[in-house]
């Protein structure tokens, strides 16, 4: 049994063309492998500019199946390294039906298994309810080599359910691929809390859970027509005790290669029993809506 690997997280920015992007990706993942990443994972929908920021249906153009022509490409690159990736991409699933979707490759360069986003925002510049629906695969830890990888997406970490539900199947990494940032009207007023609200957010899902959390951003500023989002960076890891062990900057590209150490999730567990006293007797009432005051 593995007790320590490397993970290597790919902070970038959008190159504007999906080759360009795609070329970026490659030789990032190659530089994480040899610094000894085993597990590397890029940001939400890296092979794009945010396209979410507007409602256009060309964009549906930018969606392909999966497995298809560029999930290939990052197969046959994990088989050639020998690493885990961990991708998301704009996945047509039918004629009508799109989902934004992780997909986790193994080492042999297969496709071990699927995660489609299950929380989708609909809140200014991130308009992806028009493009996604709701994932229909339920929250997953999916076992590679190097470890059991807890799939989760962006809009997903800002709800404790989803991070408890892949804990409880075995994750020992919870990964947040991730496009979040600034309006820069807000910035000033706003932008200090918003980011140490996100932060605080990743911090207590490793606590609660008793995982690792990886959140990997995308940086840049992005403008589509008059609409513009400053990507905040600050991709991270964080220990199950909650203490951030690698963090990038918030304005350049980074290639952030950490040591995870398994046996540290047994060992908060055991201080912080939170798990095993849950009352989950009494838990029905979390199925429920709030009621009217």
């Amino acid at each position: 049994m593995i007790k320590k690997i490397k993970i290597g997280l790919i902070q970038s920015k959008s190159l504007g063309t999906i080759q360009s992007n795609i070329d970026s990706a490659i030789k990032n993942i190659k530089k994480a492998a040899k610094k000894k990443a085993k597990i590397i994972c890029l940001p939400e929908l890296f092979l794009t500019n945010y396209f979410c920021q507007t409602e256009s249906h060309s964009n549906f153009k930018l969606a392909e199946k999966i497995p298809g022509k560029i999930s290939r490409i990052f197969c046959n690159l994990a088989r050639e390294l020998g690493v885990v990736l961990n991708i998301t991409m704009f996945e047509k699933k039918t004629s009508g039906f799109y989902h934004n979707t992780s997909i986790i490759i193994g080492e042999n360069g297969n496709i071990l298994s699927k995660y489609r986003k299950m929380h989708i925002p609909d809140d200014p510049g991130y308009y992806e309810k028009f493009y996604f629906s709701p994932g229909d695969l339920g929250f997953k830890s999916v076992k590679t080599k190097f470890g059991k990888v807890g799939p989760l997406i962006c809009w997903d970490q800002w709800f404790p359910e989803a991070a408890r539900l892949t804990a409880l199947k075995g994750a020992q990494i919870i990964f947040y691929p991730t496009a979040i940032g600034w309006h820069p009207k807000e910035k000033r007023k706003f932008g200090k809390s918003q980011l140490n609200s996100w932060i605080t957010m990743q911090k207590s899902h490793a606590i609660a859970n008793g995982t690792y959390v990886a959140a990997i951003n995308r940086v840049g500023v992005e403008t589509k027509g008059n609409k513009k989002i400053e990507f905040w960076g600050n991709s991270m890891v964080i220990d199950p005790t909650g203490k951030i062990i690698a963090k990038a900057g918030n304005k350049k590209e980074d290639i952030l290669v950490c040591e995870v150490d398994y046996k540290k999730i047994d060992t908060a567990r055991q201080h912080w029993p939170f798990l095993r006293d849950r009352r989950t007797e009494f838990y029905k009432d979390i199925l429920k809506n709030p009621e009217d005051e």
